[in-house]
């Protein structure tokens, strides 16, 4: 799996972010064991709480295609570097984990950094 295509597609999807509230436009593109690909990015709602951020919204649309596992994603914000996902993200992506576990790619002075997502979510939440 190449990061840095991975990369490529979360940048492009971060500029069709709808973020008219925070300005804080975010892509992600994650990558299944068999190599398909799948992008989304955040979008959010006057009622904020029903905001969807971009990493949920590339695993709903894996979902959508037939996909349950996950073995990398990468995620891009042009606001910052080293954009990681929140909490919820966490558990979401926990949930979608392949057997290897699931690779978090960030970018910190366009350089790629990779994370175990065990690394940012120790003990996370399984039935």
């Amino acid at each position: 799996m190449d990061y840095n295509e991975l990369m490529k597609q979360a940048k492009e999807v971060s500029e069709k972010a709808y973020a008219p509230y925070s300005k804080f436009k975010v892509g992600a593109c994650l990558c299944t064991p068999d190599g398909k690909l799948f992008s989304g990015c955040n979008f959010e709602n006057s009622s904020f709480g029903l905001t969807i951020c971009a990493e949920r919204n590339a695993v709903g649309t894996a979902i959508a295609n037939g996909e349950q596992k996950i073995s990398a994603i990468a995620i891009f914000s042009p606001n910052m570097d080293n954009c990681l996902p929140c909490g919820a993200c966490r558990q979401v992506l926990y949930e979608f984990r392949s057997q290897n576990g699931i690779d978090v790619i960030t970018e910190i002075n366009n350089e790629l950094k990779v994370y175990s997502l065990d690394e940012l979510l120790p003990g996370g939440f399984d039935l």
